[in-house]
């Protein structure tokens, strides 16, 4: 094999690794399992769901205890996005759509994760996720209000 098959196959290998963090974390948060959700994140890793990032794994421990008690989510993600910045860092950007349960009521949001992604110890982890939600609404209300006032933001 010559030097770039090899850089090619590794470059695969890399995104579909990353690819399976989103998928991983739904399925985690589907299933309820919170150290899996924090074991995809590196040992110093963040979130910001748009208050205050939530950093190291005991605080985002506590996080997502709060936050899947609070809400039964539902996450699908789409369009995964990734650029691999160097052998062991990346960027990416996947959408989310969310079907769940808050107060009672059925809801749906959607929006999109911009991630960065570390290489530790040869396997792949979200460092950083950055939440952008463009609409959550319970279904009786429906979403074209939230729809019409982010498109205007």
């Amino acid at each position: 094999m010559s030097t770039d098959t090899d850089t090619l196959l590794q470059q695969l290998l890399d995104r579909e690794a990353i690819r399976d963090l989103p998928n991983i974390y739904c399925h985690c948060v589907w299933q309820q399992d919170i150290p899996g959700i924090v074991d995809l994140f590196t040992e110093d890793g963040w979130i910001n769901m748009g208050k205050r990032p939530v950093k190291g794994h005991p605080d985002l421990l506590k996080l997502y205890e709060k936050a899947l008690r609070n809400m039964l989510p539902r996450p699908f993600i789409h369009n995964h996005v990734i650029n691999l910045d160097s052998l062991d860092s990346a960027t990416g950007t996947c959408y989310v759509e969310i079907l769940g349960v808050q107060d009672g009521k059925s809801v749906i949001a959607a929006g999109y994760y911009d991630d960065v992604y570390h290489k530790v110890a040869g396997v792949w982890k979200m460092h950083s996720r950055v939440v952008t939600m463009h609409l959550l609404s319970s279904l009786e209300e429906g979403w074209v209000e939230e729809l019409r006032k982010n498109s205007r933001a």
